[in-house]
């Protein structure tokens, strides 16, 4: 891979990132009327308003204050909490280990249990299992997060009475969340690795090899699952800010301390440094995402590069 088209890649992240930091600093300008009104309240004096939006910064010009704010993101800095008057970087470096706890948690649990439902239902095709599996898959992709976490809670927590359902502690309070973000997850990708496992299976070099003789096992695993799973590698990394955007819902139904609760905090109490900085870091993850996924994309298939003109 030439280091030109990378770089050149690379570049291309800027418009993008660009535009998402546009839009986290103009949350707290999209608000309808005067920010500073809806921050101290309807029965805020009006040397109150003035000498609020002075703090701020919002008494000066739009740009002037879009390229403060960004210098001060480019230095770590995303400024003060209104709520908890603590830095927005430390109280989000206290609730990411917790999502990425979560997170990396289901991402293992989608990726481990999809590609072996999905490899074993394109193997047994129309059979008992493979209807099952692809029934249980519908069933998990149309099921919102909130709603199968409320459904887990009731049976493992509720009437088993097995498993704890809110709050952090030791490993147990991990299951229940990371199945409400993984399973999902484990249906779309199930559905993905049969169909690619099915549409190889019938390749003719997978035919050549079983006329050569090869086991079965081998073919399978080493000829077909191989070439099946390039396709589901633009998806390995897309998932990852996808599950960060589950994860919102999912701590928040589980009382799960991560950065997902923290912006629902946020939100409904007008903390707005604090929702800015986690929908820049959503954002500028998802374009990251893209682009490793088209890196890793066109390592493993050189005729991405050829097509794209390197």
């Amino acid at each position: 891979m030439k280091k030109g088209w990378i770089i050149k890649k690379a570049l291309s992240l800027l418009i993008p990132i660009f535009i998402v930091s546009v839009f986290s600093f103009s949350i707290l300008h999209l608000i309808p009327g005067d920010p500073a009104r809806y921050l101290l309240g309807e029965f805020a004096t009006e040397e109150q308003l003035a000498k609020f939006r002075h703090q701020l910064g919002l008494d000066r010009p739009l740009y002037i204050q879009y390229i403060d704010w960004m210098s001060k993101v480019l230095r770590g800095d995303f400024g003060t909490s209104l709520v908890q008057g603590v830095p927005v970087s430390e109280l989000i470096a206290g609730r990411l280990s917790y999502t990425l706890k979560l997170t990396v948690t289901a991402w293992i649990i989608a990726w481990v249990f999809g590609l072996l439902f999905g490899m074993l239902a394109a193997v047994y095709k129309h059979t008992l299992f493979d209807y099952i599996v692809m029934t249980l898959a519908v069933f998990f992709m149309s099921m919102p997060y909130f709603w199968l976490g409320i459904l887990l809670i009731l049976i493992f927590g509720v009437k088993l009475g097995i498993l704890p359902i809110s709050g952090p502690g030791d490993w147990r309070h991990l299951i229940l969340p990371s199945l409400t973000l993984g399973l999902p997850q484990v249906a779309v990708i199930a559905r993905l690795t049969r169909a690619n496992m099915l549409d190889v299976l019938e390749k003719d070099y997978i035919m050549t090899a079983r006329a050569k003789g090869l086991p079965e096992r081998m073919v399978v695993y080493k000829h077909a699952l191989r070439n099946a799973l390039i396709p589901l590698v633009t998806y390995m990394f897309l998932q990852i800010p996808w599950l960060f955007g589950g994860a919102v819902v999912t701590e928040t139904v589980f009382g799960w301390p991560g950065m997902g609760n923290l912006l629902v905090m946020a939100i409904f109490q007008r903390d707005y440094p604090v929702v800015q900085a986690i929908v820049l870091i959503i954002g500028v993850l998802t374009v990251i995402a893209n682009f490793l996924a088209d890196i890793t994309y066109t390592i493993i298939d050189p005729r991405v590069r050829i097509m794209g003109g390197e």
